[in-house]
């Protein structure tokens, strides 16, 4: 993962511009823009960590998540470092509308397949019963006889098809325009698939990947310009934006205040990872949820409130990853149940096929480019859906 810091583009100040002055942006619009990060921020988190749970119980192996284990988590941070310093590289020497138009096709392919997993649920309860749902296979293989090899096998439906054609028009709108609204609906289907379907083995594991995480983003936001010049330069939906000019221009707004993506789903493995551990303890409660949960909207209004007063971009793992830790460990103390919560194995609930993560991703900040640089061992049987979800 080589995530985006938690920015901000500062308040301009008035100079001329053809005429006219550039807008300064109001009170209001400001906090419009953080509530609505805010909002965007928890919506994928929540559903994600909801629908984690139905997918370790899915018999449908396209729907099986990508476990994280200990020494993934530790190997995380050093092939973030490197990815991200790599584009920062990239920035400097190639011409960044090269670039972005390369990460721009990536990214609409990524996020066509993304949002229509993430609505596949949804269009299977409104899909008329009177319509067909026929079944389709798309197959590609290599060789012939016993050396033949599977090079393809995607297996569809008429809902699928549906599915991709409305999230199809999103990529198109997304590609010509590059409207925020866009932008936004790639990355919270990036988020929502990211804290589905990756799943972190325990709670020490998750320790292990916060913790390191949170070192990375200290570094290479304060100590130097690498996070912030990648995150302004990354024309691409691993951020969620919100302009807070949006009372005064419109959807026509273009002073944007960001969040990155990884600041979401990071966090949100782990939220999803202890609702996990809520239902098998099978007390019909989701007391560590529900503590991580608001842990998280702390440490979110938090890095937004340093963030405004110092006006300085804010790594956001500084402030989410002890809340998001330190709150739940805490509950678990009083309740006497800290050390079910750390012997807790979150694979004793996922199929025995269940892959794990054998390599990292390549594109920094997405969740949807985690899950598709993720491969199942050859043992895996044969998916039925190709899902997106990396970052």
């Amino acid at each position: 993962k080589a995530e985006l810091a938690f920015t901000q583009l500062h308040n301009y100040k008035p100079e001329p511009v053809n005429g006219t002055a550039q807008f300064v942006s109001t009170a209001e619009g400001t906090a419009l823009a953080y509530g609505s990060l805010v909002l965007m921020a928890l919506l994928p988190i929540f559903f994600g960590a909801l629908r984690s749970v139905g997918c370790c119980k899915s018999k449908n192996s396209s729907d099986m998540p990508e476990t994280i284990t200990s020494r993934d988590a530790a190997r995380f941070p050093i092939i973030a470092s490197c990815t991200l310093f790599g584009l920062y590289l990239f920035f400097k020497i190639f011409s960044e509308e090269y670039i972005n138009l390369l990460l721009s096709v990536y990214f609409f392919v990524l996020g066509i397949l993304a949002l229509s997993h993430t609505m596949s649920p949804f269009m299977n309860r409104i899909f008329p019963t009177s319509l067909p749902n026929k079944q389709y296979q798309l197959l590609f293989t290599q060789g012939s006889g016993e050396n033949k090899e599977e090079i393809v096998n995607y297996e569809f439906d008429t809902k699928d098809l549906v599915c991709l054609g409305i999230s199809s028009v999103v990529g198109v709108w997304y590609l010509l325009k590059k409207h925020w609204i866009a932008n936004n609906v790639f990355g919270l289907a990036f988020a929502l698939n990211g804290v589905e379907l990756l799943h972190l083995n325990n709670v020490s594991t998750g320790c292990i990947l916060l913790g390191g995480l949170f070192v990375y983003d200290v570094f290479w936001v304060f100590g130097t310009n690498v996070m912030v010049t990648v995150a302004k330069s990354f024309e691409a939906p691993i951020k969620l934006v919100f302009p807070r000019d949006l009372l005064e221009r419109g959807l026509e707004a273009s002073n944007f205040a960001m969040l990155g993506l990884g600041d979401i789903v990071i966090p949100g493995i782990f939220i999803a990872l202890l609702l996990r551990f809520d239902v098998s303890l099978k007390k019909n409660t989701q007391t560590y949820f529900c503590t991580s949960f608001l842990a998280y909207i702390f440490g979110l209004g938090l890095t937004m409130f340093v963030m405004h007063t110092f006006k300085h971009a804010q790594p956001a793992l500084l402030y989410l990853v002890p809340a998001c830790i330190g709150f739940p460990v805490i509950m678990a103390l009083v309740k006497g149940e800290l050390t079910e919560m750390f012997s807790y194995e979150s694979s004793e609930e996922i199929l025995p096929h269940t892959p794990r993560l054998t390599r990292f991703p390549t594109v920094s900040g997405s969740p949807a480019s985690l899950a598709n640089s993720m491969q199942p061992l050859p043992s895996s049987p044969r998916r039925r859906r190709h899902v997106p979800t990396s970052m």
